[in-house]
C-alpha cells in the first residue's frame, strides 16, 4: 500500500475514534502493568472485572510482594493462565522494589527484564504510560494490518517493523489503539463488518465487496 493510501486510512480511523485509548482500568503505570500482563489470554472485560480487587488489595509493588503469590490467586483464578500470572506478578513486584525503588522503568530492556513482559507489554507501556511511539501487536493488529494490506507480515514482531516504517509520524502515537479498536469491533476476525467500515475505500482486501454485501 502507497503512503498517500496509508495516511487516508489513519486519517479515516482517527475520524472513527477520535479518543483512541486502552480498555483497561487503571490509575497509574503500575497497575497499567499488572493489567496487560493480565490480558494474555483474557479479555479486556474479564480483567478489568479481577483488577479492582486486586488493586484494592495491592495497589504497589510493596502490598503485592505482602500479599504473596497465594493471595494474588485469589484475585485472579477466573482468568485463563492465572498460575502463572500470579507467580509471575510476584516476582514483578520483588524486581520493581529490588531494581527501580518501586517504580515502573521507561525503558524496553529494563521492562522485557521483568518477569512475565514480553515486547507487546513493554510496548503498551511504553506507549500509554511513557508517550513513546510503540505499536505493540496483538491478534487484532496482526490481523488488520495484514488484511487491510497497510503492513503485511508473517510474524507480529514483522508486522510491528513494517508498521513504524509506514505510518505516518502525526499517527505514530495513537496507531496501537486505533488499529486495536477497530481489530476489535470492525474488523473482526469471523464477521468483519466491511459495510460500515471507515477504511473500505482504501482497504485491499480482496473479500471487502463480499462481506460489505453480507452485511
Amino acid at each position: 500500500m502507497d503512503s498517500q493510501r496509508i495516511t487516508a486510512c489513519f486519517t479515516a480511523l482517527r475520524a472513527a475514534i477520535p479518543e483512541p485509548k486502552t480498555e483497561l482500568h487503571y490509575r497509574n503505570s503500575f497497575e497499567l502493568l499488572v493489567a496487560v500482563l493480565l490480558s494474555a489470554q483474557s479479555t479486556d472485560r474479564a480483567v478489568n472485572l479481577a483488577t479492582p480487587f486486586l488493586f484494592a488489595a495491592a495497589p504497589t509493588p510493596a502490598a503485592m510482594v505482602r500479599l504473596g503469590e497465594a493471595g494474588i490467586k485469589t484475585h485472579i483464578r477466573h482468568l485463563g493462565l492465572f498460575n502463572n500470572k500470579a507467580r509471575h506478578l510476584y516476582a514483578l513486584a520483588q524486581l520493581l522494589i529490588a531494581r527501580h525503588g518501586g517504580e515502573v522503568p521507561s525503558d524496553r530492556a529494563s521492562l522485557e527484564a521483568l518477569p512475565g513482559v514480553g515486547r507487546k507489554t513493554a510496548n503498551v507501556v511504553m506507549n500509554t504510560i511513557f508517550g513513546a511511539p510503540t505499536i505493540a501487536v496483538d491478534t487484532h493488529i496482526f490481523r488488520v494490518a495484514n488484511r487491510t494490506g497497510i503492513a503485511p507480515g508473517k510474524t507480529p514482531l514483522a508486522v510491528e517493523k513494517a508498521l513504524m516504517r509506514v505510518v505516518p509520524e502525526a499517527f505514530r502515537q495513537d496507531a496501537h489503539h486505533l488499529l486495536i479498536l477497530h481489530g476489535r469491533y470492525t474488523c473482526t476476525a469471523r464477521r468483519p463488518l466491511c459495510g460500515r467500515c471507515p477504511l473500505y475505500t482504501c482497504c485491499a482486501w480482496p473479500e471487502k465487496q463480499q462481506w460489505a454485501e453480507h452485511r
